[in-house]
């Protein structure tokens, strides 16, 4: 690897032992066995490369996700999909599966969207990654094709973010009482059912 891919990689490694906030460019330099005119030449800046940092972590994440996603799916027959809830209560199986794994990912996610506010250039830079961040969730967890169906799948997928946010808080808070991918299952059921 050349150094920026050093760099990226330090970056990366940087962000899930200590946090966004508490990175150095010096941590980055240690990290990646480069020097800290590396990060201006090959970034711009130390914040450039923190959150380019941040979006290839929650990339590979999700990647990890479609992964397991795409082996299941290909064990299963391919001329039948799975029924929405059981591929929405799977793929949460998964997502709640790896949070022992993945916990500093989770940690890292709620640290930087508490700087959003103040850091419009990692607004910014998030905007692009968010939406097609929402088009995977809607077809992982729902099945839905965001290229068939695009309004279809960026409603579904915001309501998968949104769901996704809220059980990443509850786990980070009591794991005792975080919903299950089964909890979560039933309790779409019931919105849907609603007061019937």
């Amino acid at each position: 690897m050349g150094h920026r891919e050093d760099l990226l990689e330090g970056a990366k490694r940087c962000l899930l032992e200590k946090g966004y906030a508490r990175t150095t460019a010096r941590d980055i330099v240690a990290a990646s066995g480069t020097n800290l005119a590396s990060i201006g030449y090959h970034y711009g800046s130390k914040e450039a490369l923190l959150n380019l940092a941040f979006i290839k972590v929650t990339e590979e994440w999700g990647d990890v996700l479609t992964k397991e996603n795409d082996e299941i799916g290909h064990e299963a027959s391919a001329d039948v999909p799975a029924a929405p809830l059981d591929q929405f209560r799977e793929t949460w199986d998964r997502v709640i599966g790896s949070y022992e794994q993945t916990r500093s990912v989770w940690q890292l996610q709620m640290e930087v969207i508490s700087r959003i506010d103040s850091d419009p250039e990692l607004q910014k830079a998030l905007a692009g990654p968010q939406r097609e961040g929402r088009d995977g969730l809607a077809e992982n967890m729902l099945g839905i094709d965001p290229e068939a169906e695009p309004e279809k799948a960026r409603v579904a997928g915001l309501f998968c973010q949104a769901l996704l946010a809220g059980v990443m808080v509850q786990w980070l808070m009591d794991g005792d009482s975080a919903p299950s991918a089964q909890d979560l299952t039933d309790g779409l059921k019931a919105v849907l059912a609603g007061r019937a």
